[in-house]
């Protein structure tokens, strides 16, 4: 998988954001994680059979932009 790599930045990201007390953001690059991964996944040939990771990661984008979150 050629894109592989940005799993680990965007873990090593979130590992920061953690460490220094940037929960929202450590959220944030968890849910662009599981984007990227959804979507390295499909393009390798695989599938997200049901579009949970997605649709999980738009329902809390929509509550945000709703300020629910």
């Amino acid at each position: 998988m050629k894109h592989a790599w940005i799993l680990d930045v965007l873990t090593d990201l979130g590992s920061y954001a953690r460490g220094n007390g940037l929960t929202a953001l450590a959220e944030q690059l968890d849910d662009a994680r599981h984007v990227a991964s959804a979507e390295i996944v499909c393009q390798a040939g695989g599938s997200d059979p049901d579009g949970a990771d997605r649709r999980r990661v738009a329902a809390r984008h929509e509550g945000e932009a709703r300020g629910a979150v």
